[in-house]
């Protein structure tokens, strides 16, 4: 069962292998995913600016999905918290005020610069990277998330990815060392 808490920033929802990844590994229970709905509209603004052939409806049915299938996952409440908070960029804020509300280990983001140490460690919440994040959940329990990521290159049908351009793919992102090891443990990915 989840031991541990972790509040994905928009930036790690934004890439859509990324956020599919996430989301499986968040069917794992083996820790409990969070959100904000200000969280879904940063990531969906982004996508909606860079990806012109997407819609809002077909970014709003992915927000609905995930917050349908991954049980608590909508952190509420936190609102309060944002004016007591100091981070470099006042933008940043509402995550941490998520995370401290809550009360996540985790703030899985690629911008670790935009959450200090000092300013989250009185909380007792760590900034990770998304790869870090992932290669901890390997260790864990590899193979919960050999069988997430199994479930989710099988879901791929448009296109359907090898093994070797799902690893890919996922490498891309950034994701070197859990591609490194899933590509040790998960051999049926």
């Amino acid at each position: 069962m989840a031991t541990f808490t972790a509040v994905y920033d928009a930036c790690v929802l934004y890439p859509a292998p990324l956020r599919d990844f996430l989301m499986w590994l968040a069917l794992t229970d083996l820790f409990k995913a969070r959100w904000t709905e200000e969280i879904h509209a940063e990531w969906i603004r982004n996508v909606l600016l860079n990806r012109p052939d997407l819609t809002i409806e077909q970014l709003t049915r992915t927000k609905n999905l995930m917050n349908a299938n991954v049980r608590d996952c909508l952190v509420t409440g936190y609102s309060e918290l944002i004016p007591s908070l100091e981070l470099k960029d006042p933008g940043d804020r509402h995550v941490l005020a998520a995370a401290i509300c809550c009360h996540a280990d985790f703030i899985v983001t690629f911008n670790l610069k935009d959450f200090p140490e000092q300013a989250l460690a009185p909380k007792f919440i760590e900034a990770i990277h998304p790869d870090e994040f992932i290669k901890q959940l390997i260790d864990l329990n590899p193979v919960a998330v050999c069988a997430a990521a199994l479930r989710q290159r099988t879901s791929l049908k448009n296109p359907q990815l090898t093994r070797q351009e799902y690893l890919d793919t996922l490498a891309l992102l950034g994701l070197t060392l859990s591609v490194a090891a899933l590509r040790d443990l998960c051999q049926e990915i």
